[in-house]
């Protein structure tokens, strides 16, 4: 079906998959205010395509009958710059990044605004159950959104900025500068001591300035009254984004219970 006049998003159903969780969202915030979002709990003892499976059963997002789906996909990520991308090379030096991703579908994506491309796994029962169930498959790394709404704020200052998002017992650490990434990498984020440890190693190995410089943070980090009185010993402006204000207060924005990298899918 083609009609032009119809938003992608309205036909386009997104599968965010990350370690332990998966929901399933459809509409067009920007145009109707209105997001249907669906959060799915996994079962541990089952691989993700059989979650996926199974959720095919139960919910009501899945069983509407879209033929279109986005793959919001959290996976460990190879970033290389685009001179430097030689497509006979990706596979091999993405099997000596990680060797235990070496088994899932690469998905490769330029990232022009970067001057990069981001390449990634994912595991390949899953993309089989995605082929079984839709005709248009998108896959992207959850991360994607994430970096392009916030490489908007990294030049809105002369200060130099350092992002981290948390989310998933996780934490993805980043930088941008001179049109491409600085540093980009994650770690586990469940104690507050671990992740003052890899934001101050973060900051120092990119020589940051303790007066000038800012750290952005956002999403649910763990203990976050401790984390900051800590940080602010080392980093003297430390801000959490205001993501309602952040997104010019569109009512989903202000959904406490939709992660913050679909609201950037989203509301981009």
């Amino acid at each position: 079906m083609q009609n032009n006049n119809i938003s992608d998003k309205k036909l386009r159903l997104t599968i965010r998959i990350v370690s332990g969780t998966m929901s399933f969202s459809v509409g067009d915030p920007l145009e109707s205010g209105q997001i249907v979002h669906e959060p799915y709990q996994t079962n541990d003892a089952m691989s993700v395509a059989a979650n996926l499976r199974e959720a095919f059963k139960k919910s009501e997002l899945l069983q509407s009958g879209y033929r279109r789906v986005l793959a919001l996909i959290d996976s460990p990520i190879m970033l290389m710059p685009v001179d430097e991308f030689q497509e006979q090379d990706v596979e091999t030096l993405f099997k000596y990044t990680f060797a235990n991703e070496s088994k899932g579908e690469l998905v490769k994506a330029m990232l022009p605004e970067f001057n990069s491309a981001v390449v990634f796994a994912i595991n390949k029962d899953l993309k089989l159950v995605l082929d079984d169930h839709f005709e248009d498959i998108r896959i992207m790394h959850l991360m994607q959104p994430v970096w392009g709404h916030l490489y908007r704020r990294a030049f809105s200052a002369v200060r130099r900025k350092l992002f981290a998002y948390f989310h998933e017992k996780k934490v993805d650490i980043f930088a941008f500068g001179q049109g491409r990434f600085l540093f980009s990498n994650s770690f586990g984020a469940e104690q507050a001591s671990d992740v003052l440890y890899f934001l101050l190693n973060v900051w120092k190995q990119l020589g940051m300035d303790f007066e000038r410089d800012e750290l952005h943070t956002v999403g649910k980090p763990p203990e976050p009254q401790w984390l900051a009185e800590h940080l602010n010993r080392y980093v003297r402006r430390n801000y959490t984004v205001n993501v309602a204000t952040n997104f010019n207060n569109i009512p989903m924005a202000a959904e406490k219970h939709i992660p913050y990298d679909l609201k950037a899918l989203y509301l981009k």
